[in-house]
């Protein structure tokens, strides 16, 4: 998808968000730095919403957000952390330290430096399911030292991996996942600002299609428009049906397999980064396409279903997906 992502060329405002709760205890948070935890499935908008809070407390939420991605920042190498441009600056001869104290060095100069504008910033810890119980004390005692000028939000699928003493310094706020009706009401606004044609029933088989997933929608519905020019019944049903990455994720299979760990990162990494989909959904589409190419090969494909089981685990458990499928291509082409 070549167009910038109605993801972010729409993002909500705080009275925007679809969920009546969550709209109300935010906007009751706009006024005094209280730390959240935003926790609820994938797509349900999450992270949308931090942002959303952000625009609406800070004049400047560019420089008065700063956006740490846990599961990212753990599946990253110290290299590839210290080269990040949002950090690398933090991190200017400091590439003896450990990954582990370099994650928390930049945790405590992004939490210590003044607000731009206001007299408080916001860290965002997002996808914090991989987050480390090491790392989560650093953060407890990071939030006791900073608590005067920075709020902390975390955004994570799994609140229960969170220590007492972090949860006893947040608000907890729920985030369900959208209703139908609700996700046809915000591709509804997108779509008319955008000047797309669109039929009712379009929206809401876009909807249904989506299963919950706000995102998943959002960027359906913009494929949806842009091969065929509206977001009608028709024009859904046949490009959603259309819609799948069977060429390109088999590419990515075939060149894992003759070894070109390189070429198959790079085709990992556009799925994840240019096509929005998660880790669940690229491996699933791995599988797809494994079963395809090895047909009849029960050795390869009991190789391959070994090796996607154990990174469907530790999917659910958090950890990075592109380090995770990362190691799996990798393992393909032992």
């Amino acid at each position: 998808m070549d167009a910038p992502l109605w993801t972010e060329r729409h993002a909500p405002a705080l009275s925007d968000l679809p969920q009546p709760k969550v709209r109300e205890t935010l906007d009751r948070a706009t006024d005094e730095p209280v730390n959240l935890v935003l926790h609820g499935p994938r797509g349900s908008g999450k992270t949308a919403a931090v942002k959303a809070l952000a625009r609406e407390v800070h004049t400047d939420p560019e420089n008065d957000l700063t956006v740490i991605n846990v599961a990212d920042f753990f599946g990253r190498t110290k290299t590839e952390i210290k080269n990040d441009p949002r950090f690398e600056h933090f991190l200017v001869g400091r590439s003896r330290m450990s990954k582990r104290d370099m994650i928390n060095y930049v945790l405590k100069e992004s939490a210590s430096y003044a607000p731009v504008s206001g007299t408080y910033k916001t860290v965002l810890l997002d996808n914090a399911e991989s987050i480390r119980e090491d790392f989560q004390q650093a953060l407890r005692r990071v939030m006791e030292q900073y608590a005067r000028n920075t709020q902390f939000v975390i955004t994570t699928r799994q609140p229960s991996k969170l220590i007492p003493p972090i949860e006893s310094r947040c608000l907890p706020v729920p985030v369900r996942a959208p209703t139908e009706a609700e996700i046809v009401e915000v591709l509804e606004h997108i779509v008319e600002a955008e000047g797309v044609a669109y039929e009712a029933g379009g929206l809401e088989y876009v909807a249904a299609a989506a299963d919950g997933d706000l995102r998943s929608a959002i960027l359906s519905a913009q494929t949806t428009a842009e091969q065929a020019g509206e977001v009608t019944m028709d024009a859904a049903f046949e490009t959603l049906g259309e819609v799948g990455y069977e060429e390109t994720v088999d590419g990515m299979l075939e060149a894992a397999e003759r070894g070109d760990f390189k070429e198959a990162r790079k085709t990992l990494d556009s799925l994840l980064n240019d096509e929005g989909l998660d880790g669940e959904e690229v491996l699933a589409e791995l599988l797809v396409a494994g079963r395809d190419r090895h047909e009849g090969d029960e050795a390869a494909l009991a190789h391959l279903h070994r090796q996607a089981a154990d990174v469907d685990m530790r999917l659910q458990e958090g950890v990075s997906a592109r380090t995770q499928i990362a190691r799996l291509l990798a393992e393909l082409g032992v």
